[in-house]
């Protein structure tokens, strides 16, 4: 029944999180005899050498708890046949063209328009194999969408998330904290709808999270325990959370029965980073700035600048997160969800306002 599948949930994180605690400290080994740091400068916010092949780990070790998962319960079910649907087949060659190119670029680095078209490659992939958003819910009034809206529509959604936690990967445990809290809400989504095969790979990428959060957050450059994910870890987790809101947010009753709120949750668990985007964009516009240039206008930057620590400042972020997340599972027994996401949005101008506010009397002091 669904206990015994709890189990392999928690032994999957297990798993996970002790290949993590061996992997992490051999990455840094590795990263400092062959002297491949995070180089500070400028825009950075750290201002010693850190190693930055973290997310090399993250991988490796969400499919390795997966497939120890697997063993286990075929054999605890005395040869249970264990079936990989097209759709994760075709998961499992995107996010290793993803992966792919993100530790090449964390090794030899790669330019934007490369890592642009391979996201984009492996972003089309899941509707080419039938998978793909298919129902706004109501959403403007939307409720069925056509493949020809919805592919296209999925493609912008993977890569747009997958550039969003990527860019917001600017300090200690944001990110990796971010993508923890939205993988534990699709956790309990999966776990409640029975799909215990994704709840199993979720588990995993939590497992190995943890360990390097720890690392992340809590290691001492000096004793040589710091590292950050790199590109090959803001990429698969970024990539791994757009295909979790897709399958999630996909009305296909073969799979999981017809839930109105399915698309709500999907987006709610990434609102900070996908919100986050726009408002920089928008600045940048503002300004006359290039689109993609880096600079120092993400929510991040502004709550360090209102004199919060970097450890403050993440407490409040991921604080953020969870009240949208406990703010929408609330509202959502009470209105649509297009005022619903009017609402956040609003909140999250009224958050920036505030904080414009406190940074300019910051500055006048």
């Amino acid at each position: 029944g669904m206990n015994i599948y709890i189990y392999y949930v928690i032994f999957a994180f297990i798993i996970s999180l002790i290949s993590g605690a061996v992997l992490i400290p051999v990455i840094i080994k590795f990263c400092r005899k062959h002297k491949l740091y995070d180089l500070p400068d400028t825009r950075k916010l750290h201002n010693t050498m850190i190693p930055r092949l973290g997310g090399i780990a993250f991988l490796p070790s969400m499919l390795f708890a997966f497939i120890m998962s697997l063993l286990v319960l075929s054999h605890v079910l005395g040869g249970m046949e264990v079936t990989i649907g097209l759709w994760s087949c075709v998961f499992i060659v995107s996010i290793f063209i993803i992966y792919s190119v993100g530790v090449i670029d964390d090794l030899i680095g790669l330019g934007p328009k490369v890592k642009f078209l391979a996201q984009t490659l492996s972003a089309l992939l899941l509707p080419l194999s039938g998978l793909y958003i298919n129902n706004l819910y109501g959403f403007l009034g939307i409720w069925d969408v056509p493949f020809y809206i919805g592919a296209p529509l999925t493609v912008f959604v993977l890569v747009y998330i997958d550039n969003a936690i990527n860019l917001i990967d600017g300090i200690d445990g944001l990110a990796g904290g971010l993508a923890v809290i939205s993988l534990l809400g699709f956790l309990f989504c999966f776990m409640r709808e029975g799909v215990w095969a994704y709840s199993v790979l979720i588990a995993g990428l939590i497992g190995v999270l943890t360990a390097y959060l720890y690392f992340n957050v809590f290691g001492n450059p000096e004793s040589n325990r710091k590292i950050f994910m790199g590109d090959s870890g803001s990429l698969t987790l970024g990539f791994v959370l757009g295909f979790l809101f897709v399958k999630f947010a996909m009305d296909n009753s073969r799979v999981m029965t017809y839930r109105s709120d399915s698309l709500l949750l999907s987006y709610t668990l990434l609102i900070v980073p996908c919100f986050d985007v726009v408002r920089v964009m928008l600045s940048r516009l503002r300004d006359g700035q290039p689109l993609f240039k880096a600079d120092k206008r993400h929510i991040h930057h502004k709550l360090l600048r209102c004199g919060l620590s970097q450890h403050r400042a993440l407490v409040t972020i991921l604080g953020l997160q969870v009240s949208y997340v406990i703010m929408n599972v609330f509202m959502y027994s009470m209105m649509s969800i297009t005022y619903i996401v009017a609402l956040d949005i609003l909140v999250f101008m009224l958050f920036n306002v505030i904080l414009n506010v406190i940074i300019k009397r910051a500055e006048l002091k």
